[in-house]
């Protein structure tokens, strides 16, 4: 297989768990989670850093947010590693404000398969 043709499959493979990361946040879809997460995935989010576990148990929990959408999008294979970098804007629950975060996510090819292995994901701010 060349080069092309392994980036092209591993850009479209990446681009469907980025929406299915969106879309299993949203939905608390810890099912779906549970099989693209490494063992070892950390998360950095609200000001704590979590194992996977305890991401696991967060997303458990009913959602603070709404209307949860993805844009710029822009993922970078390096090798085995793929840096997904993005927007997203949400619509908070308890006051209606619409707000929007930037994020990173890294995932690693391990055995053929894409798992995210790190994310960071700071605290959302009101849409200027």
């Amino acid at each position: 297989m060349n080069d092309t043709k392994q980036s092209a499959e591993d850009l479209a493979i990446l681009e469907r768990l980025n929406n299915d990361y969106i879309h299993s946040d949203q939905t608390n879809d810890v099912k779906r989670f549970s099989e693209f997460l490494a063992e070892d995935f950390i998360i950095q989010i609200e000001g704590v850093t979590r194992n996977r576990d305890e991401y696991l148990d967060y997303i458990a929990k009913p959602r603070p947010f709404k209307d949860l959408a993805v844009h710029d999008v822009n993922i970078r294979i390096l090798s085995d590693v793929a840096l997904i970098h993005a927007r997203v804007t949400l619509t908070t629950l308890a006051d209606g404000v619409a707000k929007q975060a930037l994020y990173t996510d890294t995932y690693q090819k391990r055995n053929g398969t894409w798992e995210c292995v790190a994310a960071c994901a700071p605290d959302p701010f009101p849409v200027a």
